[in-house]
């Protein structure tokens, strides 16, 4: 079984930057895509970004130009590269792994305030 653990959150000033991990463990097989999510209080979990197998990615409008996500295939591992933060981007983030099935990490939060 799959399992996802993410790091890398953490409280940062407006303008800095956070760089998130996901590293997965556990037998995994073949990946069609990894997703990263946040759920700010109060609201819906949204999606952020996309990489797919072939290594198409996409974004929120809201992140575009300010967040890169990328993944090494032989580490199973992804990342979220955020910069440019604002207290908007304030949520938990998970990171979401699809192949045979979908498994969500734990979550890690980030906080952007002054």
């Amino acid at each position: 079984q799959v399992q996802l653990a993410e790091s890398g959150g953490g409280l940062v000033q407006p303008g800095g930057s956070l760089r998130l991990s996901c590293a997965a463990s556990g037998t995994v097989s073949s990946i069609a895509a990894m997703y990263w999510f946040r759920q700010a209080p109060g609201k819906q979990r949204e999606l952020v970004a996309t990489i797919t197998s072939d290594g198409n990615t996409n974004y929120v409008d809201s992140v575009k130009g300010r967040f890169t996500i990328s993944r090494d295939i032989s580490k199973n591992t992804m990342a979220l590269q955020m910069s440019n933060l604002k207290p908007e981007d304030t949520a938990v983030y998970y990171c979401r792994l699809c192949g045979l099935g979908c498994v969500w990490g734990q979550g890690t939060q980030v906080t952007v305030s002054s």
